[in-house]
C-alpha cells in the first residue's frame, strides 16, 4: 500500500510539471504556485504535529523567519535569491533549535501556547526592528516571471515531501517519532531519547518552511509582519493536516487541495463575508475531530474494510 502511494505521489508530481504548459493564464498559474506552497506548508507542519504528535501554533514564526531573512539579505546585502532563501532555511533551522529546547518539555496545550507566543514575540520585534521595516514592511526587487515561481516553490515542496517520505517512513527515525508519540516513557526506557528526538523533528519542519517562506517573499515582492508572522499560516496549515489524516504525509496533501480550492472558491464568490470563512475553518476542524479522526484519508481503508466484511 506504501509503495502504491508513493507510486502515486511520482505520478502526480510528474502531472504538476506540466501545469505551465497546459495553464497560460498568469492569475490561475499563480493560484497553483499558492496552491503548491500551501501543499509544503501543511507537510512540514505534519511532522511536529502528526508524527511527534506536538500542535505547533507557531509554525507562522518559521515561515517569517525564512521570508524576513532572505529579503533582508536580498534588499540590504545584495545576495542573490538561492543563497538568500537558503539561508532563510537555516535561520529558521536555528530558531527551532533555539525555541525547542524549552518549548518541548512541554506537552499539549502548553506546548501549544508557547509556540504561539513564540511567534507573537518575533512578530513585535519584527515591527520594532528598522531593518526588517516595521510596521511598514519590505519590498523586495520584481521578478516577472510566474513560471519562475511555480517551479521552484514546487520543487521545494516535492523535494521536502520525497525526502520526509524517506525520513518518516522508511528510516528507523520516523519509527522513533512515532515510539515518542505514542508512549514516551516507553520510548525512554528503549533507550531512546525523546528530547533529541522532538528538537530534530522541530529543525526538520522548521528549515523547509523557512525556505518556503524565502520563496513567498521573493514572489510576492512585499512583505510586513501581518503577511508573514500572523496567525493564518499556523491555522491554516493545521486545519489542512487535521482535515487530510494527521502522520500520514499524503493526508496534509489531500487537506491542503481541498481546504485551498474551498478557499479560493470562498474568496471569488462571498469574498464579502469574511468573518463567515473563519467560522467554516473552525467547523471543519470540529468536524474533522469528532466524525473524522483520521482526516478525508483514513476513510479509505475503513470503506475498504466496510466491503470485504459486505
Amino acid at each position: 500500500m506504501r509503495d502504491r502511494r508513493l507510486a502515486g505521489c511520482v505520478l502526480a508530481f510528474a502531472a504538476t510539471l506540466l501545469v505551465p504548459a497546459v495553464v497560460h493564464d498568469t492569475f490561475l498559474l499563480r493560484v497553483f504556485t499558492e496552491a503548491v506552497m500551501w501543499i509544503g506548508l501543511a507537510v512540514t507542519f505534519d511532522v511536529l504535529a502528526g508524527y511527534a504528535g506536538y500542535l505547533n501554533f507557531g509554525h507562522s514564526a518559521f515561515f517569517g523567519i525564512g521570508a524576513y531573512t532572505t529579503a533582508i539579505l536580498m534588499v540590504r546585502a545584495g545576495w542573490h535569491f538561492a543563497p538568500a532563501a537558503a539561508a532563510g532555511g537555516a535561520a529558521a533551522g536555528l530558531g527551532a533549535l533555539v525555541a525547542g529546547f524549552p518549548t518541548l518539555r512541554l506537552k499539549g496545550a502548553y506546548f501549544a501556547i508557547a509556540t504561539w507566543a513564540l511567534a507573537r514575540a518575533i512578530q513585535q520585534i519584527v515591527l520594532m526592528m528598522d531593518i526588517t521595516g516595521g510596521p511598514d514592511g519590505m519590498r523586495l526587487p520584481a521578478l516577472l516571471s510566474p513560471r519562475f515561481f511555480y517551479y521552484v516553490m514546487l520543487g521545494v515542496a516535492s523535494v521536502t515531501f520525497f525526502a520526509y517520505w524517506f525520513l518518516l517512513e522508511r528510516a528507523p527515525f520516523g519509527l522513533k517519532l512515532k515510539a515518542v508519540r505514542e508512549d514516551e516513557q516507553g520510548a525512554k526506557a528503549l533507550g531512546l531519547n525523546p528530547t533529541k528526538l522532538k528538537i530534530q523533528a522541530f529543525i526538520l519542519s522548521a528549515v523547509p518552511t523557512g525556505i518556503i517562506g524565502g520563496v513567498f517573499a521573493y514572489w510576492v515582492t512585499f512583505i510586513d509582519p501581518a503577511s508573514t508572522l500572523g496567525d493564518l499560516v499556523s491555522d491554516q496549515a493545521l486545519v489542512m493536516v487535521v482535515f487530510g489524516g494527521m502522520g500520514t504525509l499524503i493526508g496534509p496533501v489531500i487537506g491542503a487541495v481541498l481546504i485551498f480550492a474551498f478557499k479560493t472558491l470562498f474568496w471569488a464568490y462571498l469574498s464579502d463575508y469574511e468573518v463567515l470563512y473563519l467560522i467554516i475553518l473552525g467547523a471543519v476542524i470540529a468536524g474533522s475531530v469528532v466524525f473524522l479522526p483520521d482526516g478525508v484519508l483514513g476513510m479509505l481503508p475503513r470503506r475498504k474494510e466496510a466491503g470485504n466484511r459486505a
